[in-house]
């Protein structure tokens, strides 16, 4: 499989274009398939929070914040008020935005490109008294991003660190984690001693650590998503290549940030296992973990390579296929993290197929949950039209069940700049 990686500021395009590269060869599949689908009728009723108009945002690509009261907090990686300074980001550096249960927005950042960064690519993460994380991935001092601060209430944004794409690594695709002393833990795609990226530990001083630097070997390469930490202190993640000497398909790793020791729990083989898990994995109260790869599967489904799968791999390196994808309705390259509620269900997106009448007939995407026998339920289906489409991120889900998530495009007929959504049971 080709290697997705890119050197320039051309990297904060949106996915859209991104998604329609790797997919070129998706085709229809056959379409009493597609209507043996349907009659799996969606229980959740849609709706459309917000729809971005350019100026307020545009192209949200990443999972949304909760807080108690209501209120969301996300990133665009694109739009703002155009006062970008990147030459391939006239449609602005992205921003950060406030969102009201009934819907009312507030950017509290637009990005410039300049020191503050560019294009976050990743959601947004709180401390106890209600400051944000996050990371942008161009942009800053060197063009290889930030990791930023951001006080909600005065609008006040703070840089904690610049990568500058060497030792220390760069564009970090992943937002960052917080443990409870202050630190923040992430990722970079690119960078670090053998330009594979790397792990990162930034203590509260600014100060960083690179905790392993990816070879492209047995520990993978080009780790693109979120960390998790488990109560011991170590680290879990997946890298999106590497591995498999024979496929170079990714591996879901563990990492000790104290002896910084990698250990590569299962390397995926593109095959019926999966390959290239484009998110990071999740973590039951017996230490299985849960996540999805883009590709892998179903080699006879509408892509060549496969359209992706939902794995678990328990304590012991075994990995289940809880799903394989067919990429029709009931979706294809699966982004973002998974979410589990308390008897164990699992939710998120697919970011194409679905209505294959929709894109081109790629596929506008699906949002999905998976019960613990493996049966998927598609809960909505996008149009690409005010719904939204392309859902890149996964879901967020309150306590009554509620479902909150964004598409990157699709919403408002002038602009097509991606919407805020809830799914409610």
């Amino acid at each position: 499989m080709s290697r997705i990686r890119i050197k320039t500021v051309a990297i904060v395009a949106s996915k859209q274009v991104f998604l329609s590269s790797m997919v070129v060869l998706l085709i229809v599949i056959a379409a009493a398939a597609w209507a043996q689908a349907q009659t799996d009728e969606a229980p959740y009723r849609f709706q459309v929070l917000h729809r971005f108009h350019g100026k307020d945002g545009a192209g949200p690509q990443a999972s949304l914040f909760r807080e108690a009261a209501g209120n969301l907090y996300g990133t665009t990686q694109d739009g703002g008020d155009n006062n970008c300074q990147l030459p391939l980001k006239a449609e602005g550096c992205g921003v950060v935005f406030k969102l009201s249960p009934t819907g009312e927005e507030t950017v509290l950042h637009t990005f410039t490109g300049g020191a503050d960064g560019a294009g976050p690519d990743a959601g947004l993460i709180p401390d106890k008294t209600g400051n944000l994380y996050g990371t942008t991935i161009a942009g800053g001092p060197y063009s290889d991003g930030v990791v930023f601060k951001l006080n909600p209430d005065t609008r006040e944004l703070t840089v904690l660190y610049a990568f500058t794409d060497e030792a220390d690594g760069g564009i970090p695709y992943a937002g960052v984690i917080r443990d409870t002393a202050g630190n923040l833990y992430g990722t970079t795609g690119d960078g670090g001693a053998y330009n594979n990226g790397v792990v990162f530990k930034l203590d509260t001083t600014g100060k960083e650590t690179v905790l392993h630097a990816f070879t492209g070997g047995e520990d993978g390469s080009y780790p693109v998503y979120n960390l998790i930490r488990d109560a011991a202190g170590n680290l879990y993640g997946t890298t999106n290549e590497g591995g498999d000497p024979n496929c170079g398909c990714g591996v879901v790793f563990k990492l000790n940030p104290d002896t910084r020791k990698l250990t590569a729990l299962y390397a995926f083989t593109g095959e019926a296992d999966g390959g290239l898990p484009y998110a990071g994995v999740i973590r039951d109260n017996a230490g299985n973990l849960y996540g999805t790869t883009l590709y892998g599967g179903d080699l006879t489904c509408s892509d060549p390579d496969g359209c992706g799968v939902v794995f678990k791999l328990d304590t012991s390196g075994k990995e289940t296929v809880l799903h394989t994808f067919t990429g029709g309705a009931d979706g294809a390259l699966p982004f973002g993290n998974l979410i589990r509620d308390a008897v164990g269900n699992l939710y998120r997106t697919a970011g194409i197929a679905g209505d294959l009448s929709c894109n081109g007939g790629y596929g506008c995407g699906v949002v999905f949950k998976l019960d613990t026998t493996g049966k998927e339920k598609v809960l909505h289906t996008f149009t690409g039209k005010a719904d939204g489409g392309g859902p890149y991120a996964g879901v967020i889900r309150d306590a009554a069940g509620n479902l909150y998530g964004t598409a990157a495009y699709g919403g408002d007929p002038n602009c097509g700049c991606g919407v805020v959504f809830k799914l409610t049971p």
